[in-house]
């Protein structure tokens, strides 16, 4: 987790992006990978795979986050959406989630920077 919000925070910073503008996006980036981590695989397995993409746009900063978990609303119990993905929102400028066929999450961030 703590490489990709890393990488994603750097690649930000190089574009342009503010101290606080990092801060929000390292935020999110974390949040997005735990929400896999935790959903997606149960916990956490050293074989499942979580990747994080990122790319600019003019002046937004778009953070992709991918898993091939077992998608939205089959991870067992829930009690809604927890804090993870109301503060992802809050945090970004658009927030888009799909769930993926084969099974996968795909949470997109998009972020003004500059």
């Amino acid at each position: 987790m703590a490489r990709a919000r890393e990488a994603v925070t750097e690649f930000a910073a190089g574009h342009g992006a503010s101290e606080a503008q990092c801060n929000a996006i390292a935020l999110a980036i974390s949040e997005a990978v735990a929400n896999a981590i935790v959903h997606a695989y149960a916990g956490g397995n050293e074989d499942e795979v979580v990747e994080v993409r990122a790319s600019v746009d003019e002046h937004a900063l778009v953070a992709v986050v991918r898993d091939d978990g077992v998608g939205i609303g089959h991870a067992g119990p829930s009690e809604g959406l927890g804090l993870g993905l109301p503060l992802i929102a809050r945090l970004s400028d658009e927030l888009q989630i799909e769930s993926r066929s084969p099974p996968g999450t795909s949470v997109r961030m998009t972020f003004s920077i500059g």
